[in-house]
């Protein structure tokens, strides 16, 4: 598994699913919790990051989806990949 393999499509396809379930049932479909530091953002709307990473490996080709165990979420990893893709990624502050 490589964070690499993950396409824009299906970074897209994963956001689509979470706008159709909503934040909540997302986050238990694929056994992630809230994003504590990083989130995606989409025409005003944010998602957690990491969340909608792991999910979209699951839209590749013969790939399952990826648990909250098997990757980083954070600014190197996740959040990086969203920003290679040409993607907004928003630092979540305390407060």
């Amino acid at each position: 598994m490589t964070l690499n393999e993950i396409t824009r499509s299906a970074i897209l396809q994963a956001v689509a699913e979470y706008d159709r379930l909503g934040r909540d049932a997302f986050l238990e479909r694929y056994g992630f919790g809230p994003s504590r530091s990083y989130l995606l953002e989409i025409d005003g709307k944010e998602y957690d990051s990491k969340a909608i990473v792991g999910a979209a490996h699951g839209y590749l080709s013969g790939r399952d989806p990826l648990g909250r165990d098997e990757f980083s979420g954070g600014k190197d990893h996740a959040a990086k990949l969203l920003s290679d893709l040409g993607f907004e990624v928003v630092v979540r502050t305390a407060g």
